[in-house]
């Protein structure tokens, strides 16, 4: 079996790298330890690096290409493998990305001035992208538990849809900052209130593939058939394979009466046509990465315990919640004592890390962080060896 390295340490410096490019317009500085834009800095699969360079070098055209069987194929073969969720080709579309297909399931499926739902704390993006086209957000919050996760507030979100009666609702699934899998019996009676109260669900699944400590990912229109008339699914392998800069993205509707004209709607203005370096990848990724990403996962578990013990026995006034799924682990710093600004100043101007700040998921994030483990665990034990420090000298 082959072995693939994760410890080793890649300079991404003068890469046109977002994590690093952007650290003086974020944080005001850049002698930062980046670890805040949710991509990994391991080594791409070389399997996936090989299909690319075989293309490119083995044939100096790179002209209008249409999608392959195999491409398609390869999406269809490792859903039903992974997730058991069985979709034809019909049934699937390209977009660029996540984000994107957001932007055009709210631009096609809402008009200004509509509601969106969306359940906070959670990716910025669904918030930022609604307002910014003119929709009004409604925040169906999540409640806290006591492991430090959070579960959907189901009885407030049926009052949501009676009394404001919103267009969209959008369900990060994997949840992304904290890491939660949602159960199946959450994502089934949310897909219950949205056919009674006519709501299009936009599932966000693109750290689907990154389940962690044996659970399991239920993906939403496959969990009633509620769910399966009223979802869109929108996956990538872009997290899961560290390719996001391929911008590779798929998206699923089961429903033909929402199926039918939205993807009519995208393919008479040109906006699902996959380029060429990601049909490649993506092919490759799904046909030959699967060891590496079974290694991946193992690595990120053990980058997860690292921070969660090193929390535990050097900074306990800092709890690293453990996530279900991703690379993304949710620190709570109210131990600390300190209000949200100060928070940040000492993991940026004392620590000297880049992390990303709670609050820009939604309120409940004050004074939590978001830390990105899926970096060699050196980079990893120095952060946290910075982020000790700083706590010390700031009692």
């Amino acid at each position: 079996m082959k072995q693939y390295d994760f410890d080793r340490v890649i300079n991404r410096e003068g890469t046109w790298c977002y994590k690093y490019c952007e650290l003086d317009h974020v944080f005001g500085r850049h002698d930062l330890l980046p670890l805040w834009i949710a991509d990994m800095d391991f080594a791409v699969c070389p399997e996936i690096t090989q299909a690319l360079v075989d293309r490119f070098a083995n044939h100096p055209i790179y002209g209008y290409t249409k999608p392959t069987d195999g491409y398609v194929n390869a999406i269809i073969d490792w859903q039903r493998k992974r997730n058991n969720f069985i979709f034809t080709r019909e049934e699937a579309q390209f977009v660029g990305g996540i984000v994107t297909g957001f932007a055009l399931v709210l631009n096609f499926f809402t008009g200004k001035g509509d509601k969106v739902v969306i359940q906070e704390p959670v990716y910025h993006p669904f918030r930022n992208v609604a307002t910014a086209n003119g929709r009004v957000v409604i925040n169906n919050a999540l409640v806290p538990t006591d492991d430090g996760l959070f579960r959907m507030n189901l009885e407030e979100l049926e009052q949501i849809f009676r009394d404001e009666q919103p267009r969209l609702m959008v369900v990060c699934n994997p949840h992304n900052p904290v890491g939660i899998a949602w159960p199946a019996e959450s994502l089934a009676e949310v897909a219950r209130l949205a056919r009674k109260y006519n709501v299009v669900v936009f599932s966000d699944e693109i750290h689907a593939d990154l389940m962690l400590y044996g659970n399991r990912h239920h993906v939403m229109a496959t969990v009633s058939d509620d769910a399966a008339a009223v979802t869109i699914t929108c996956g990538a392998p872009s997290k899961t394979f560290n390719i996001a800069g391929l911008k590779s993205s798929w998206c699923v509707i089961k429903n033909p009466a929402l199926r039918e004209p939205f993807f009519t709607w995208l393919e008479n203005n040109e906006l699902c046509c996959p380029h060429l370096a990601a049909m490649v990848a993506t092919e490759a990724a799904y046909r030959c990465g699967e060891e590496w990403l079974r290694q991946c996962v193992e690595y990120i578990e053990g980058n997860i315990d690292f921070v969660a013990d090193y929390c535990r026995e050097h900074i306990p006034c800092i709890r690293a919640v453990k996530p279900q799924a991703s690379f993304l682990v949710w620190l709570d710093c109210t131990g600390l004592g300190r209000c949200h600004e100060d928070v940040i100043d000492l993991m940026v101007n004392h620590a000297h890390l880049g992390m990303n700040d709670g609050k820009m998921f939604g309120v409940a994030g004050q004074c939590h962080m978001r830390l990105n483990v899926g970096v060699p665990r050196s980079v990893l034990v120095t952060a946290m060896e910075r982020m000790a420090k700083a706590v010390r000298e700031l009692k």
